[in-house]
């Protein structure tokens, strides 16, 4: 199983310290061997739980606009943005079981790179606009479109892979919101041809196709 760049740190430091307190259980007695024991019996799920929060399959890439991460479509809506203009704003929330891995939408050129510290709010709430984020602004034969990793409460760290300048291919990983939560893109309104998907669908990144594009 492949484990995603900058979710190793995790899973190693989680089996030491199962590690740890399998030894000290062995090299104690009484109430103390009984705590290390249970310690050392949930250190272990959580180990086990890291490795399936970190996995990242492979994915054979999908037509059109495929989805930047896997999850259930939460909100579908019409946008006027700032950076892409009237825009379709798709939104897809993970959750912690799902892969943490997002991917580029379309084969693109990436002009910026931003990240915002903030709060931990949970996602889908709207104070969430002022959640930790990582915001990519992108150049593609659809014109200019977003992609926005938004933290929640669970997710403490946004990991981006690419930096400005980069291009990158659709399907390729863009980074990783540790532990799930938010993944909003924006797209132009007038390149779309038709949404392929419908709230509450469930999709896989750089897999499943959530929009055609007119040619």
């Amino acid at each position: 199983m492949n484990i995603a760049k900058g979710g190793l740190s995790w899973i190693v430091v989680s089996y030491l310290a199962t590690f740890l307190f399998i030894v000290v259980s062995y090299l104690v007695s009484g109430p103390i061997k009984y705590v290390s024991i249970t310690i050392s019996a949930l250190l272990l799920i959580i180990s086990f739980t890291l490795v399936i929060f970190f996995r990242d399959p492979k994915r054979k890439t999908g037509d059109g606009v495929v989805a930047v991460a896997d999850g259930v479509v939460r909100e579908i809506t019409d946008e006027d943005d700032c950076d892409v203009g009237k825009c379709t704003k798709i939104s897809t929330f993970m959750n912690i079981y799902n892969v943490h891995v997002n991917r580029m939408p379309l084969d693109g050129k990436i002009l910026d790179v931003v990240h915002y510290d903030g709060a931990h709010l949970p996602a889908f709430r709207k104070e969430s606009e002022r959640n930790e984020r990582v915001i990519f602004h992108i150049k593609t034969d659809m014109g200019r479109i977003k992609v926005i990793q938004i933290a929640g409460t669970l997710a403490r760290r946004i990991v981006p892979y690419i930096k400005k300048g980069d291009a990158v291919k659709k399907g390729e990983k863009i980074g990783i919101i540790r532990l799930g939560s938010r993944v909003d893109i924006y797209l132009p309104t007038k390149k779309i041809q038709t949404i392929t998907v419908n709230v509450k669908d469930r999709v896989k990144a750089g897999e499943d196709t959530i929009a055609k594009i007119h040619d």
